[in-house]
């Protein structure tokens, strides 16, 4: 099921929304679906990685220094 919704934008953007859908043969509703949906899962997937850090920092979970200083030692050594 969907529903619609208005939105406002700038002219330009518009034109390149039209220039796009014509392109692409979609239209500009579904182009503008595809983007809000991937806006917004992108967004909710780092809203969950913070919270997820916030929880492993509240509870003292941190990398020693020695694991910090590994990795930097492997990267050093994959970089030449």
């Amino acid at each position: 099921m969907s529903t619609t919704i208005t939105i406002r934008l700038e002219e330009d953007m518009k034109d390149r929304l039209d220039r796009l859908a014509g392109s692409t043969h979609r239209s500009k509703s579904f182009l503008a679906a595809e983007a809000i949906r991937e806006f917004v899962e992108n967004n909710e997937w780092q809203i969950a990685e913070i919270h997820s850090a916030l929880k492993e920092a509240n509870a003292g979970d941190f990398a020693t220094e020695q694991d910090v200083d590994a990795l930097a030692k492997k990267w050093k050594l994959n970089a030449r």
